[in-house]
């Protein structure tokens, strides 16, 4: 997204309005219990995009985040940002499987506790999931992403990286009685590019398939 006019028209939620169920509470982490207490919108421009300003109240702790939200040209989808954000990830993108997203947000809730094992373990499970979804095939998970990579799903660099993965998560989850911690900086790059992949095997397929319907609504 290259200006805030992008919000929504590459991917969001489904439907034209901000879903308060889906918001969660950047103070106390409660999930879809606001209230709008003020709103304001700024039309673009000579264009029928229309950016909304929406003040919500918590109705646990009272505190008050900011929604900068717009559905797309077509209506169909909507994304937002809040000020402020929920530091802590509480979900994956729906669109991923629920393995992987499971998987996935375990990596980033042990990156958040600083537990660097367990984050690395996850990723490594995250990925794999994500490759048995794809239809890889091999006795292990590195043939597995060999598999895929023959298959031309995965990229040279994205297989390499995934070897990478799964080495580290191997070494955590197969340890030795001298076995080293491992190190922060290798966990948060691991879940890092774990989410880049499943963007990749997911998320921008879908982004595509959206903007190939709306060319072809447009198109009628």
């Amino acid at each position: 997204m290259k200006s805030l006019w992008d919000l929504g028209e590459w991917s969001g939620f489904p439907g034209s309005k901000l879903e308060l169920h889906q918001i969660t509470c950047a103070f106390c982490e409660e999930r879809g219990n606001f209230s709008v207490e003020h709103q304001a919108s700024k039309a673009k421009p000579n264009g029928r995009k229309v950016l909304y300003f929406s003040t919500l109240k918590c109705g646990n702790c009272s505190g008050y985040v900011l929604a900068l939200w717009s559905p797309s040209s077509t209506g169909e989808v909507h994304d937002y940002r809040l000020l402020p954000y929920p530091r802590k990830a509480t979900k994956a993108p729906e669109i991923w499987p629920a393995a992987v997203g499971r998987f996935w947000l375990q990596a980033q809730q042990s990156l958040q506790a600083e537990i660097w094992d367990a984050a690395a373990v996850m990723a490594r499970s995250a990925l794999q999931a994500a490759l048995r979804d794809c239809g890889a095939s091999g006795r292990n998970l590195k043939q597995e992403i060999d598999d895929l990579a023959q298959k031309g799903l995965i990229p040279p660099v994205m297989q390499e990286w995934s070897h990478e993965l799964r080495e580290l998560g191997n070494d955590s989850a197969h340890p030795t009685p001298d076995q080293a911690a491992t190190e922060s900086r290798d966990a948060k790059d691991v879940v890092e590019f774990a989410t880049y992949l499943f963007e990749y095997l997911y998320s921008l397929p879908d982004q595509i398939s959206r903007y190939k319907a709306r060319k072809s609504g447009s198109a009628t």
